[in-house]
This record gives structure tokens, sequence and C-alpha cells, in this order.
């Protein structure tokens, strides 16, 4: 482990390039928080955006432990990008905090908060942003119907009373441009998508279960879940850390194809990307309590089967429990970015008492791929997922996270 700077005095923090990071300029593949079509992330470099050094200000929402995960979306229709985490929405530019529904008080030593991932969809298609909560594992996952600004607490539906996989989350699943929920039915141990409402007269969320009983990655504690097209046949097919699931051509269809393969450990969100440029999809991962970062590349055997290598990417800190993929410094190429989630087991994992970083990893295609690791924060770390997204509408990338630590929005300059 290594022993990472002090503390920055001042919010705009620099991108530093320690010493032990620049060994891990190693190789490495998308789809990113959450489930950006590789075609988005493989965008042109971006003319009009200037130059120069990158640095991002930290901006300190809450202290307060109140979710493991963060949404955005413009809640009030004012045309700025509001912040929404755990039971309480963060009014931009200001970040005035308002409830969404009754809070309660949580601990960072001594257990989780009932909100883990997030996301802002218009269920009942209104024309206001909801916000959708996924509880803890294998728990229930909510969505909040906006009260169009009007006082009091929103009302709460459930679209499933059981979502396992610590990577559950928000993903296009059958191309529609809209995120669905993606996670494990706990209940019946398959692997499962919700698609929303698609019309104001039913708000059921349409249940798809793409695996047997008792598939992979849908316990409530499993780890490691993505979307990406695996075989390039044009449709998103679904990951865990076992293997994958071939997208049919109706994404509506049960019962899809698995392909078992060996994707590493339990890991964050993954994502599939041709890294090394020889025409196939790769994936990457990164350890949700222990220690590494990867990406698996995709090769054949004698009898043309898919096989999968392993590189590192980095040692350098562990916990690496959220996974972003996306361009932060508009080159054209998909960076990732991710850091330490603090106190994840109140205590009990590797180097859980080293600082809880964020870094961006800035990715340089080839043959023989690397990443070039860039610090912005030893004070936040990650939750469980990482939203990157311009929030303040400057044409740049920036970071939002919560976690025990609190939330944070990082935004980025150029300088």
């Amino acid at each position: 482990m290594i022993n990472h700077p002090a503390l920055l005095s001042s919010v705009n923090f620099k991108i530093l390039l320690p010493k032990p990071f620049l060994t891990y300029a190693l190789t490495w593949g998308l789809l990113a928080v959450w489930l950006i079509p590789t075609s988005a992330l493989a965008q042109k470099k971006d003319k009009r955006l200037k130059k120069g050094t990158i640095t991002f200000t930290k901006q300190v929402l809450t202290k307060e432990f109140i979710a493991e995960g963060v949404a955005v979306g413009d809640v009030n229709k004012d045309g700025r990008i509001d912040v929404l985490a755990g039971a309480y929405w963060f009014e931009a530019p200001t970040w005035k905090k308002h409830e969404i529904t009754q809070p309660e008080i949580f601990y960072y030593d001594k257990g989780y908060s009932n909100a883990f991932v997030s996301q802002t969809i218009d269920v009942n298609l209104d024309g206001w942003l909801d916000y959708v909560r996924i509880g803890f594992p294998g728990k229930e996952a909510l969505w909040f119907e906006n009260p169009k600004q009007k006082e009091g607490h929103w009302t709460a539906h459930t679209i499933h009373n059981t979502v396992g996989n610590e990577s559950a989350g928000f993903f296009d699943v059958d191309g529609d441009g809209k995120p669905d929920l993606l996670g494990g039915n706990s209940t019946t141990g398959q692997m499962t998508w919700f698609k929303p409402p698609i019309s104001p007269d039913n708000l059921t969320w349409q249940e798809v279960a793409i695996s047997k009983e008792k598939g992979p990655g849908a316990e409530p504690f499993s780890h490691g879940l993505g979307l990406g097209d695996l075989n390039k046949d044009g449709r998103p097919d679904v990951m865990v850390k076992e293997g994958w699931w071939e997208a049919p051509v109706n994404p509506l269809q049960p019962g899809w194809t698995f392909h078992p393969a060996n994707l590493g450990e339990a890991c964050a969100q993954m994502h599939a990307y041709d890294f090394d440029q020889d025409g196939d999809q790769d994936v990457v991962a990164s350890s949700a309590h222990a220690l590494g970062i990867w990406w698996y590349e995709q090769t054949l055997n004698e009898q043309g089967t898919p096989q999968w290598n392993r590189h590192l990417i980095s040692e350098a800190f562990t916990q690496t429990h959220g996974l972003a993929f996306t361009d932060i410094n508009a080159d054209g190429n998909p960076d990732l970015v991710t850091g330490k989630r603090y106190f994840a087991h109140m205590g009990k994992d590797p180097g859980e008492y080293e600082p809880p970083v964020l870094y961006w990893f800035e990715f340089k295609p080839g043959k023989n791929p690397t990443w070039v690791p860039h610090l912005i924060d030893t004070d936040s770390g990650v939750g469980v997922h990482v939203v990157t997204q311009d929030i303040n509408q400057d044409n740049l990338i920036d970071i939002i996270v919560a976690n025990k630590k609190g939330v944070f929005v990082f935004t980025q300059q150029r300088k």
C-alpha cells in the first residue's frame, strides 16, 4: 500500500502523479455510469474545449453519512442540475438541502444506509424528474414521485421488493435511450431487468428475467455487474464476474443464453471496450473490497473459444467499489474514475484506514494500452457507484459521489 499525500490546503486540487503510481501505466475497456454506449464514449475530440492542466474544485454538500450513491437532475425545472442522495435533494447552485422522504440517522462505523445506487427518471411521464433509489442489497428499489414544487415529502412507490447485487443499477438494456433497472431478483435468484413505464396510465415496471433461478450475480451481496456488447453483434450483453448473458434480438425475451467466463473476483461496475484495438471487446473491473483494478483481454484459444487474460492497471489503493468510465479530458478516449470507498466494512477491509482517495486514470489506447493516474482528492473517495456528468453545463465532465464521508461535487476546470 502506498502512502498518499497529505490533505491539500485548498479545495482546488491539481492533478498529481505520486511516484509509486508512475509504474502503473499498464493495459486496459465499457459503459460508464451508467452505461453510455461505447459509440458515445469514443467521441471525437471536442476542439471547443480549452486546453491546459485539468483541476477539480471540491464542493462539500454535506458531511453527514446519508447514502452510498448519488443521482443528478433538474428537480425543480429551473435549468440547473441538482444533486439527490439518500433522503434529500440539494438545490443548485447553493446546494440548499430539501427532504424527499423522512431522514434516518446512519453511523459510518456501525452499519449502512438504506440508499445505495440512485438515478433520476421521469417515471410517470409527467415532464418532471422522479428519484429512483436502490436500497440495501437484497432489499427494495423505490421511486419517489416529484411533487412539482409542492411542499412535503415525495410519494414513494415500490419497483421491486428484493434487488440483489451491490452493483445493481441503471443501464439502457433495450437501447431506447432511457435507463432501465438491472439487478438480481433476490427472491428467485434470477438476473432481471425492469423497464420503466411507457404510459402514464400504467406505472408498472415490466420485469424481464434473463437467467434461470439461482443464477450467478443475483444474490444480495453479489459483486460485479455491467452492460456491454461482448460479441459485437450490436446488442448490449449483461456481464457478471462469472460470465455474460448474450442479448437476444428482442431484449424483452426472457432466458438469455449464458456464456461462462472468468472475469475475476468480487468487483464493482464492469465495462466493455476494445482497449488493445484488436477488434474484439475487452472488460475492465475493480476490486470492491480488496486490492486491484484490472482489464481482461479477450483472446481465442486453439479451439476458437474466447479466453480472458487479466492485466493489472493499479494496486495503489483498496476498495474501488465504484467505477465510472467516461472521457474526462475530451481527447476521444474513455477514461476511468474510481477511488476508495470509505469504511466499506467498518474497518475490516484491507487498507480501510488509509486516505479515502479519488482518482481518474487517463486512458491511452494501443496494442499495449496504458492508464496514467491523476489524484483528485484524499478526503472523499467513492461509494458504490460514481456519477460523471457536466453538472454546471460548461462542457467539462464533473464527478459526483456520496458515501460515508458525505456528498461531494468535483467540478472540472482547465488552467
